[in-house]
């Protein structure tokens, strides 16, 4: 009973959360960087239509947060599929729902994200294959795929694939750090700051990190 209490007790307290969490982006608008990227995206989400897009780059460069903020944006119905359950018979189920599951928001739309998709099988790239074209499309169905290198992916898939774009951090190094020091003014106001474009990485997750870990030792 001890233990249970102590469970109960703590679901009711706030407990922090780290930097990479509190700061995680959720609108387009929101993102450190990627101007580009945030200005296709901004362009499709004003006229959205059924399509398969390609994310890829480094970790911890926006890929994912920027698939749930196309789907948020969209107020879409979302999947998202883990690197190790990108099975056929896990597509096949989700196929399912797009095609007879009434879809949510103003556009009608779902969102289906695949992590990692170049360590998927090769027999989940060709039963999705037919369902990126013409051939068996999942009537409004939107699909992100994310990847650190393409490289893996067939290149038949990746022609299914109409809208693909690169991720990275260059050039965002004096943005990152301006974040760095707007978080460092909210956690820690009457400490001495770190130098933020020393700990700008260029990678905003890593940054984060970086930033958090100096917090905790004032």
């Amino acid at each position: 009973m001890a233990t249970l209490f102590a469970m109960e007790s703590q679901q009711g307290m706030n407990f922090p959360r780290p930097l990479t969490e509190e700061y995680k982006p959720v609108r387009l608008a929101d993102f450190v960087g990627l101007a580009n990227q945030r200005k296709i995206l901004g362009g499709f989400l004003a006229k959205p239509y059924p399509v398969a897009m390609l994310f890829s780059g480094e970790p911890g460069t926006g890929k994912t947060s920027m698939a749930y903020a196309v789907a948020r944006e969209l107020n879409a119905t979302v999947w998202h599929v883990g690197s190790q359950e990108c099975r056929v018979d896990r597509l096949a189920e989700i196929v399912t729902h797009c095609h007879y599951i009434p879809q949510a928001g103003l556009h009608g739309f779902h969102v289906v994200i695949v992590d990692e998709a170049d360590v998927m099988s090769d027999a989940a790239q060709k039963y999705l294959l037919s369902k990126l074209d013409g051939t068996e499309p999942c009537a409004s169905t939107i699909w992100l795929f994310t990847c650190n290198s393409p490289e893996r992916l067939e290149k038949r898939f990746q022609s299914r694939c109409t809208i693909k774009l690169e991720f990275n951090s260059y050039g965002a190094g004096d943005a990152i750090a301006d974040l760095l020091a707007r978080i460092w003014n909210t956690k820690a106001p009457s400490s001495a700051a770190p130098n933020f474009k020393r700990m700008a990485c260029g990678n905003v997750r890593e940054s984060l990190q970086r930033l958090e870990t100096e917090l905790l030792a004032i």
